[in-house]
């Protein structure tokens, strides 16, 4: 995948080929991968771009099973999303790690954490703006 535009094509096709419980609920994603070409466009990021906005992608995806509504699967359970989110907050942050880039690690599990705690608060309302940041922050060179 060399292109971060096609970062949620490349991730719906790795979650399809996986032959996972989650494959048979993965659909293609009708919008753009936003938050991961803004990570990818940096300097940040540009031993990797495409990796990173796929990483980036993957995290908002297991966010999005948590908390509202996902890009890549339809018609799954509830429990079925619980465990997808959780696996692909790990396969992003793996990725990310893959790449030895400790601070944008860093700067994405504080992001899980950050928005669980609003959400255990019912305090959603700046989550997006965290998630634009973020993704700001991992295209940015390490100080």
């Amino acid at each position: 995948m060399p292109d971060p535009s096609q970062a949620l094509q490349a991730l719906a096709g790795q979650l399809r080929a996986e032959d996972t419980p989650i494959s048979p609920y993965v659909v293609d994603p009708a919008e753009p991968p936003t938050l991961g070409e803004l990570a990818a466009s940096g300097p940040g990021a540009a031993a990797a771009p495409a990796e990173y906005a796929l990483v980036v992608e993957a995290v908002r995806e297991g966010y999005l099973l948590h908390y509202e509504q996902p890009r890549l699967l339809a018609g799954h359970d509830p429990d079925l999303a619980l465990l997808a989110g959780d696996y692909l907050y790990a396969l992003g942050l793996d990725r990310l790690a893959a790449l030895g880039d400790t601070r944008a690690v860093a700067i994405l599990s504080d992001l899980i954490s950050e928005c669980a705690r609003r959400q255990a608060e019912g305090d959603v309302e700046g989550i997006p703006l965290l998630w634009r940041e973020a993704a700001e922050s991992i295209s940015l060179a390490p100080a």
